[in-house]
């Protein structure tokens, strides 16, 4: 499963990457989205590899941003209550380790929004115009992404 943190704006983008963009929800900058490992979403996370940050999140951090950022409609927090009353998972981190392992998706809990509104990272960001081998936040980070997201948390 990979995480998906759109970093950097709109201005000068072309429009089929502008498309992409919105394609994956990723309409703001600092939103995040989680995506299934597939060729599909390969392609479009290829596409828009220059303006996003994305990489294989853990179950761990993926519970600490339901936790933290896990909205339902009516921008209510998703708490372990609602989770255990309107899913088969008694927690979030249970429902967070059945979706990294692939048993379970985000739509699985009822009104659950599939984008997450991060903070800016603490401390900042490396660079958005260069790449992680280059020193700076775009592209694959790998595993790395989760240091990212708990910068963002």
């Amino acid at each position: 499963m990979y995480a998906l943190i759109r970093i950097r704006g709109d201005v000068n983008v072309r429009g089929n990457i502008k498309d992409t963009l919105k394609m994956l929800r990723l309409h703001k900058v600092n939103h995040c989205v989680l995506l299934a490992d597939n060729p599909h979403n390969a392609g479009m996370i290829q596409k828009v590899k220059d303006y996003v940050a994305f990489g294989e999140i853990s179950a761990d951090s993926l519970a600490e941003v339901l936790a933290n950022r896990g909205r339902l409609e009516g921008d209510e927090r998703l708490t372990d209550e609602y989770v255990a009353e309107n899913t088969d998972y008694d927690s979030i981190k249970s429902f967070a380790q059945s979706v990294c392992d692939g048993n379970a998706t985000l739509k699985d809990v009822p009104k659950l929004k599939p984008v997450f509104r991060l903070h800016p990272p603490r401390k900042g960001h490396a660079g958005i115009k260069r790449t992680v081998q280059q020193g700076g936040v775009l592209g694959n980070h790998g595993e790395d992404i989760n240091k990212l997201l708990r910068k963002m948390r």
